[in-house]
């Protein structure tokens, strides 16, 4: 049985964040943190949220790449305001607060990061969402919502 993220240390997260979506490879996910940090707006936090924290698709239960190696997504959330100047202005749930997702189904809606996107696809072998958000959101989703997220990188304070 899949343990509850909220019964766990942020080592057992990390671990399994790890293990799921990076196969184990701590250089692969250090590749993966470097090449977010040089591509995006200075200061921008980055949080990996959905069943590579929870083993645990919200669809249906079942855990991280049952359909098989490769076939879950990584959900990319971004943290800060300036990451969310990428976004076009009809792309936001919440205006200026949290973005609709970029993905493959839609690569437009934050052209200038789409590149970046693709390019960590390839790098982790599987698909990769990105969305914007603000900490209230990220932790508001978090304790109303149960919506538990991993810190890959974390948000410097804006000036």
């Amino acid at each position: 049985m899949t343990k509850d993220v909220k019964e766990m240390t942020a080592q057992e997260i990390r671990e399994r964040v790890l293990l799921l979506g990076f196969g184990g490879d701590q250089r692969l996910y250090m590749s993966f943190c470097k090449r977010l940090k040089a591509d995006l707006p200075q200061g921008t936090g980055v949080a990996l949220r959905g069943s590579v924290v929870t083993n645990k698709k919200y669809e249906d239960g079942r855990p991280f790449d049952a359909d098989g190696v490769g076939t879950s997504d990584l959900d990319v959330t971004l943290v800060g305001t300036k990451v969310m100047e990428y976004w076009d202005k009809d792309a936001f749930y919440i205006p200026g607060l949290h973005t609709k997702p970029l993905c493959d189904e839609d690569p437009t809606i934050a052209i200038g990061l789409n590149k970046l996107r693709k390019d960590l696809q390839s790098l982790v072998g599987r698909p990769v969402n990105m969305q914007a958000t603000s900490n209230l959101v990220l932790y508001a989703r978090d304790v109303l919502f149960n919506e538990p997220f991993f810190t890959a990188i974390e948000p410097e304070k804006e000036s």
